[in-house]
């Protein structure tokens, strides 16, 4: 027993140490200001405010959604089931540490052959064993191939909430980018409407000065062209809506064509009331999720090279036996009739045709690529994010130059159906001018749209969204070490 005492301690003693390599979290360098960073719409700042960025829109019906898709979406429950699952993995995987007890029971009935291979005296009955007990396995941990499953693991559950959190950042923004599109197809519907009433009452007025015959039939036929070609324009702005209010109904776990009566109807076009504000570059890498799910699968699979070399290492189990035997039943109860056995089981490979030197080969190599991976990742986000950033800029300056495009086209139509009317000038500049207008109107409210799809992208770039406190998911609020 004093001997036994002696192996455990120092099994104990042995168990501290872990192979394989210990994990060092990667680095990239990265610029202290984005390479598009001076603009006068756009702040940057070392801590920005992203919890609800998209309520700048100050748009009531986005803000509605944007709950609705949180609790209903069907991707965000089945990345809350996936983090469910890599918790209970992390905890079956911790159970490994502790040692394995089954509770036994047997009733054998046996009678031997007096012509065996072993010589029994012939026996006139049959015995009857009962026996009840416990059996124990317990694995030791010599050279941390527990501890590195457990390191593994538990960066595959941290990766999993990342993943939930990716999940989320791409429901807001895709709730927003299809919201946005509908508004925009709403504001091109309005000015196709619009037009369509413009030109309706020039044709009326052409058809009136054909039957005084002070114009030609020619006038009334281009007037009839120009209307019907802008009449052809609103039915295929229809299907562009309904296809947004479908997309936002099952973003919202809903069926299409379910949403019409929850939004409100369209009545002036989406702005920013403010300056937005974003972080820098490093704050990029802090933030996004993909960016840290990528690092914690390479925590992962860093881990995997340790669980890989232990296998180089010979591995010890206890374990033993403790019974009551009788031949009657009732010998159950008497302790004196116990029966117990244990002790150490040592295994080592000796020989196994490199199998496992090539498995830390492949883990090794599968680091690297995922090490790879992360990088790819980094460079991705800040390519996403400095697109985004110029395109926002850019459209803004545009916005304002078709604005001012748009004023002078409304001007222009009203001076020269003046004119027209008063015979000083021919139907020829009225229908440029009107069809002017209405291609004027239609980019604005389609640059609208542009420049708030990047306003999207630039926050969907840093992540933005996931920190919101109310959407945290019971696993997410477990307890989960820093890296």
């Amino acid at each position: 027993m004093k001997n036994f005492a002696i192996v455990i301690s120092c099994i104990f003693f042995i168990c501290g140490c872990a192979v394989g390599p210990n994990y060092k979290s990667p680095t990239m360098e990265m610029p202290q200001e984005w390479p598009a960073q001076s603009s006068e719409s756009i702040s940057f700042t070392s801590d920005p405010n992203v919890q609800g960025w998209w309520k700048m829109l100050e748009d009531g019906d986005l803000n509605n959604l944007i709950e609705q898709a949180l609790e209903n979406n069907r991707d965000i429950k089945a990345a809350i089931y996936r983090v469910e699952a890599s918790r209970a993995s992390l905890d079956f995987t911790s159970g490994r540490y502790f040692p394995n007890v089954d509770a036994t029971a047997d009733y054998t009935r046996t009678l031997p052959s007096s012509n065996g291979a072993i010589q029994f005296p012939t026996a006139s009955q049959p015995v009857n064993i009962y026996s009840a007990g416990f059996d124990f396995l317990w694995e030791i941990d010599l050279f941390g191939k527990i501890k590195r499953s457990v390191e593994s693991t538990k960066a595959s559950y941290q990766a999993s909430i990342e993943d939930y959190r990716d999940v989320m950042v791409t429901l807001l923004a895709e709730v927003c980018r299809n919201y946005i599109d509908l508004r925009t197809t709403q504001a091109r519907i309005a000015y196709a409407i619009d037009n369509i009433e413009i030109q309706r009452k020039t044709f009326e007025l052409t058809q009136s000065r054909y039957k005084a015959e002070i114009v030609s039939e020619l006038d009334v036929r281009q007037a009839e062209l120009n209307l019907a070609n802008t009449e052809s324009e609103v039915p295929t702005l229809r299907v562009s809506e309904a296809a947004s209010l479908n997309r936002l109904a099952v973003l919202l776990g809903e069926l299409p064509g379910s949403l019409k009566e929850e939004i409100s109807d369209y009545k002036q076009p989406l702005s920013i009331k403010e300056n937005i504000t974003i972080g820098l570059p490093m704050d990029m890498l802090r933030m996004r999720p993909d960016i840290r799910r990528a690092e914690r699968q390479l925590a992962a699979q860093t881990a995997q090279i340790g669980i890989a070399k232990a296998d180089l290492y010979p591995s010890l189990q206890l374990s033993g036996v403790w019974q009551v035997q009788s031949r009657q039943f009732s010998g159950l109860g008497n302790i004196n009739n116990k029966t117990y056995s244990f002790g150490p089981g040592f295994q080592w490979n000796l020989f196994d045709g490199n199998r496992i030197r090539n498995m830390i080969k492949i883990e090794e190599a599968t680091t690297s690529e995922l090490l790879v991976n992360w990088e790819n990742t980094v460079l991705s986000a800040a390519e996403n994010v400095e697109n985004a950033i110029v395109s926002y800029t850019q459209e803004l300056q545009r916005m304002d130059s078709l604005d001012n495009s748009v004023t002078a086209s409304l001007r222009s139509v009203e001076l020269v159906e003046s004119l027209y009317k008063n015979g000083l000038t021919d139907f020829q500049n009225v229908l440029d001018t009107q069809r002017s207008l209405f291609v004027q109107q239609d980019k604005l409210a389609s640059s609208r749209g542009v420049a708030l799809q990047a306003f999207v992208r630039i926050y969907k770039g840093f992540g933005a969204g996931w920190q919101l406190s109310a959407t945290e998911t019971s696993s997410q609020k477990t307890e989960v070490d820093d890296k």
